[in-house]
């Protein structure tokens, strides 16, 4: 007789619960802070909810409806704290612009560390629909580093847009936070299938790849895609 495999349906539900409570860790971690917001947000939202339904006569009924928007409104405002959390707590260290490029899944491909100086200076290599993005993070010294990287490409890839992003705060700099949906905003200039022949050719020409750590970004915790 065969045995049939019970399903753990569990296990999808116990991998949410535990993603949550890391982010909530991490959140913690930033914004001691959260906890106490959360719920004065949740109490707020609800007992404003009740007493409405009690102007209108209908109490009871108010406190059903308002439960699930006192939640909604108490996870909307987790979430988006929760994406900022997770940016500050990689801010300012080793790889941190390469782990926001990792975590963009779709259309995109990032080579990290293709260029490393002394100083910890670093360009990241981002292929899309957009073309080829070099992402610098570190001191001064990134700009001879992406020119030298551009020059790369362009010797082996002629043609192809290459665009330069240095991660920073500074004037013409793009900031963590945004690199993501700076990505997704360039324009496409490529199609599918130059697009595939541009990864093919950066295959074969290789590059420089450190193994940097897989996070400075925290374990579990997902950049939010903007």
């Amino acid at each position: 007789m065969f045995k049939w495999k019970k399903k753990n349906s569990g296990a999808p539900k116990e991998k949410r619960f535990k993603t949550v409570r890391d982010a909530y860790g991490v959140t913690k971690d930033v914004k001691p802070w959260i906890g106490a917001a959360l719920a004065a947000i949740f109490v707020v939202i609800w007992v404003s909810g009740i007493a409405l339904g009690a102007l209108l006569g209908h109490p009871v009924y108010a406190a059903f409806v308002g439960l699930p928007l006192a939640v909604l409104a108490a996870l909307s405002f987790f979430t988006r704290e929760a994406g900022r959390a997770a940016y500050a707590s990689i801010e300012g260290q080793v790889g941190a612009a390469a782990s926001v490029l990792m975590a963009i899944r779709k259309g995109w491909t990032t080579t990290p560390a293709v260029a490393v100086s002394r100083n910890q200076e670093m360009v990241h290599r981002s292929v899309g629909r957009a073309g080829i993005v070099l992402v610098g993070e570190g001191g001064t010294g990134v700009r001879n580093l992406l020119n030298d990287e551009r020059k790369k490409a362009e010797r082996f890839i002629p043609g192809v847009p290459i665009t330069e992003v240095i991660v920073g705060d500074n004037d013409g700099q793009v900031k963590l936070r945004k690199l993501q949906r700076h990505l997704r905003k360039m324009p496409k200039k490529l199609s599918t299938a130059q697009l595939r022949e541009v990864r093919n050719r950066l295959k074969a020409v290789g590059g420089m790849s450190l193994p940097i750590p897989k996070g400075p970004m925290p374990k579990n915790v997902k950049m939010p895609k903007r």
